[in-house]
C-alpha cells in the first residue's frame, strides 16, 4: 500500500519567521543591551547576523548562512531566531541531527513560536524519532489549533509509527480543519486498509479522487483494496485508469497483471507483467506474477515444457530479488524440473 507521507516544507515556516525578523530587530534596537555580559550593541549585531544568514539561506549559500547564524549565537546565545536559522540551514544541508539540536534550543528559548516547534517535529520525523516528533507536533498544535499542516503531519507521524488509531483520529481532525485536501483522505484510506476496514478505506480513497481524479497511485491503492474483496472487475477499471494517467507506473501494470490473471485473461496479464518488469527490473512481485501466468498456461497445455521452465525461472528471479517469499519457494519446489541424470550433472559441475 502506497502512503503519501508528505510533510510540509521548510519554507512554509521559514518565510513567516523571516518576515517577522525585521520587526524584532527594530524592537531590540530601542530596547538596548539588557545583558551586561555582552559587549555594547552585541544584540544588535546578532540580529544583523541573523538577517544576513537569512539572506544567504535564501540565496542557497548554506555555508555562509551557517557561519552567520553561528556568529549570531556567539554574540547572543539567547536569541531564539539565531538557533532557528541555524536549524533551517542544517536541515537544508541534510544534517538532521544538528538541525534537531538547533530547533530544540530555539524552542527552549521561545516555546511560543509555532514555526520552530513545527520544524522540530519535521526533522525528528525525518530522523524516524517518532515519539519526539509527536511531542513537537502536539506542542505546535497547541500553539495553533487551526493549523492543518501541523495536524496532518502529526497524523503522518502516528501513521509511520504504527499507532493507527491515533492516526485515524488525527487525520479526521485535519479533515475538520480543511476538507479539500486529497492527501489526508489518501492516508486515511491507507490506515483503514491496514486495519482491514476495507469499506472505510474505499470511501476515503474515493473522497480523495473526488477532490483530485488525476492520482494514479491513489487509483492503485483503491484497486488493491478492491482486490482484497475479490472485486476484480472494479479493480481492473481503476487500474486501467491509473495506467491511462501514467503509463510508466510499474506498480499499476503489476497490479493490473494480477487482476487480469484472476479474471483468467492470461495473455493480457502477461503483457502487463512484462511491461512492469521492463519499467522496473527489480520488482519481485512482477516476476512472481509472470511465473504464475506461465504456469497456468502450462497446466492448460502440459505438453509445452518450455512454459514450465520459464515459469520456474521467473520465480527464481523473483526470489533473487526478495528471498522472503515462502509461497514462491513452495511453487519452485513443486514445479522445478527434475534432472534426468544427476550423476552426469554432478560430474560436469565445477
Amino acid at each position: 500500500m502506497r502512503i503519501n507521507f508528505q510533510m510540509f516544507s521548510t519554507w512554509d515556516v521559514y518565510a513567516v519567521r523571516q518576515g517577522l525578523l525585521a520587526v524584532g530587530i527594530g524592537l531590540l534596537v530601542t530596547a538596548g543591551c539588557a545583558d551586561r555580559r555582552y559587549e555594547p550593541f552585541a544584540e544588535i549585531r546578532a540580529n544583523i547576523a541573523v538577517r544576513q544568514g537569512d539572506d544567504h539561506l535564501a540565496a542557497d549559500d548554506i555555508e555562509a548562512a551557517l557561519a552567520e547564524f553561528q556568529n549570531a549565537i556567539e554574540l547572543n546565545p539567547h536569541l531564539s531566531e539565531a538557533h532557528s536559522g541555524l536549524g533551517f540551514a542544517w536541515e537544508r544541508k541534510g544534517d538532521y541531527e544538528a538541525a534537531a539540536r538547533a530547533f530544540s534550543d530555539a524552542v527552549k528559548l521561545n516555546p511560543f513560536d509555532f514555526g520552530d516547534s513545527f520544524a522540530l517535529g519535521r526533522v525528528y520525523q525525518k530522523l524516524t524519532r517518532f515519539a519526539d516528533a509527536v511531542r513537537a507536533y502536539l506542542h505546535a498544535c497547541e500553539l495553533e489549533p487551526g493549523s492543518f499542516q501541523a495536524r496532518f503531519n502529526l497524523g503522518v507521524c502516528y501513521h509511520q509509527a504504527g499507532e493507527l488509531s491515533e492516526a485515524i483520529a488525527t487525520y479526521e481532525k485535519a479533515i475538520d480543519l480543511d476538507s479539500d485536501q486529497p492527501c489526508v483522505y489518501t492516508n486515511l484510506g491507507a490506515v483503514h486498509d491496514a486495519r482491514q476496514q476495507y469499506y472505510e478505506a474505499i470511501h476515503a480513497y474515493n473522497e480523495s479522487l473526488e477532490r483530485d481524479p488525476n492520482q494514479p497511485l491513489v487509483l492503485v491503492n483503491l484497486a488493491t483494496t478492491l482486490m482484497k474483496q475479490d472485486r476484480f472487475p472494479n479493480a481492473r477499471k481503476a487500474l486501467e485508469r491509473a495506467v491511462e494517467l501514467d503509463g510508466q507506473l510499474a506498480l499499476a501494470h503489476e497490479r493490473l497483471g494480477y487482476c487480469l490473471f484472476r479474471e483468467r485473461q492470461y495473455e493480457e496479464a502477461m503483457a502487463h507483467y512484462q511491461q512492469a518488469v521492463e519499467l522496473d527490473e527489480k520488482m519481485p512481485d512482477a516476476y512472481a506474477g509472470l511465473g504464475v501466468v506461465r504456469m497456468a498456461m502450462y497446466l492448460k497445455d502440459p505438453g509445452n515444457g518450455e512454459l514450465r521452465r520459464q515459469a520456474v525461472e521467473h520465480w527464481h528471479r523473483s526470489l533473487e530479488l526478495n528471498p522472503n517469499q515462502p509461497k514462491v519457494r513452495k511453487l519452485v519446489d513443486k514445479y522445478q524440473l527434475e534432472v534426468d541424470n544427476p550423476v552426469t550433472v554432478l560430474l560436469n559441475t565445477p
